[in-house]
């Protein structure tokens, strides 16, 4: 009997700690769910309302950044009409870019020649005639122009000639005195930086061919020796820039 009343006494205890933790879990869990919840506010001390951003918020920033982004593109758009508006203006041609740290007079004598007809390429400009003469006469009407008859340096500017597909006469001419090709600078003709036709010069059928012209202009080497006295059209050249 003592066991059994021990036993329920035992029970009865425990029952009444079960009841005692579950009442205070109880509690604690009302306590936890029903916790008032923290006030929202925001950086201007506002309440709940900043938190959610107003209705077309988003929409606005939307387009303020597409406006930005066109603006930029029509700042580059505007830069590059410059720059190209900069190098039609007689800077540079068609076929070859212009010299740098020209000076205000070498602009306005290069725009001179420019208006009368004349083409840049590189640090000069060149006058391609429309009419044929004689090597001699050619060579006059350049200087005249305060230029000359061209002389190739580079081979850019021999590729630079080529491309008006005509038989012009070039700044280049054999002197009988010294038995050399000469250009009108005075300056010996590089027999390693030429552009001979194939077999040329050669004196044609026993002719005196003293004046060379460009001839074959399909090809890298076009030069061609034919008699001073025939008429070609011509090619002057004045140096405009350094």
């Amino acid at each position: 009997m003592q066991e059994k009343q021990f036993v329920v006494t035992q029970r009865c205890s425990e029952g009444k700690m079960t009841g005692a933790v579950r009442r205070e879990q109880a509690e604690f869990s009302m306590d936890y769910v029903n916790l008032p919840e923290p006030p929202v506010t925001t950086a201007a001390g506002g309440g709940d309302e900043g938190n959610h951003p107003a209705p077309g918020t988003k929409l606005l920033r939307l387009v303020g950044v597409s406006f930005g982004l066109l603006c930029l593109l029509q700042a580059a758009v505007n830069v590059s009409l410059r720059l190209t508006l900069f190098k039609s203006d007689g800077q540079t041609s068609p076929t070859g870019p212009a010299c740098c740290n020209e000076t205000d007079k070498q602009r306005q004598l290069i725009e001179r020649y420019i208006q009368q007809g004349w083409v840049r390429f590189r640090s000069s400009v060149y006058y391609i005639s429309d009419a044929r003469n004689t090597w001699q006469q050619s060579r006059r009407y350049c200087l005249r122009q305060g230029a000359d008859l061209v002389i190739i340096n580079t081979k850019e500017e021999q590729d630079f000639t080529r491309q008006f597909h005509r038989f012009t006469w070039l700044g280049l001419y054999y002197e009988s005195k010294t038995k050399k090709w000469i250009w009108v600078d005075r300056t010996p003709l590089n027999e390693s930086f030429s552009f001979w036709g194939p077999g040329e010069p050669n004196g044609f059928e026993g002719k005196i061919e003293n004046c060379v012209e460009i001839r074959f202009f399909e090809m890298d080497n076009s030069w061609n020796d034919i008699p001073c006295g025939d008429q070609n059209y011509w090619i002057c050249e004045k140096e405009v820039a350094p």
